[in-house]
């Protein structure tokens, strides 16, 4: 018996101004969204993703398009796969993304403890650049709705990054006697 509800949007909204319709596929792809095909999309049921796309079929109708949601179910346990995997490779991709500015992050760690450049500035700005890493990896997790492959690492790599940090921290903290 499969037990995993999704809901199917389609919808149809005109071509012109392109500005509302790119608006509507970024909050479509902002909520966690499948694209199926052009102007087909599916989300996990739940009572938020009900009552958000309810709000999107109004601001389709206010686009002067057509909406309509759908609950449904896939035919079979391979259907089913099929549709998970696309998820999770929609979220892998995030991820990956993801760890790939943790490398830059590192980087320019790495640079600046190479040069012995241990200053306050350059301490705060690699802080708001690792609470950008984080909020990224927040909202990433927060779509992730079928464990993609790639989480685990990701989450391995932002804790590295933040021990990172902290080491170079103590460094410019010595550096400014903050210690002695």
């Amino acid at each position: 018996m499969l037990t995993r509800p999704w809901l199917l949007l389609t919808y149809k909204v005109p071509p012109e101004p392109a500005a509302k319709r790119i608006a509507l596929w970024r909050r479509l792809k902002g909520m966690g969204a499948v694209y199926l095909q052009n102007s087909v999309c599916l989300l996990p049921k739940t009572d938020d993703h009900v009552r958000r796309l309810k709000m999107l079929e109004n601001d389709v109708a206010e686009m002067s398009g057509d909406a309509v949601i759908l609950e449904t179910i896939a035919l079979d346990r391979s259907q089913e796969e099929k549709v998970i995997a696309r998820f999770q490779a929609d979220r892998d991709e995030a991820y990956r993304e993801l760890i790939d500015k943790c490398d830059d992050f590192e980087a320019e760690i790495a640079k600046e403890t190479a040069a012995q450049h241990f200053t306050y500035a350059e301490l705060e700005e690699n802080d708001v650049d690792l609470k950008k890493l984080q909020v990224w990896f927040e909202k990433i997790k927060k779509l992730d709705f079928y464990d993609a492959e790639l989480a685990v690492e990701a989450a391995e790599r932002l804790k590295g990054c933040e021990r990172l940090l902290d080491a170079y921290a103590q460094r410019v903290f010595e550096a400014h006697d903050e210690n002695r």
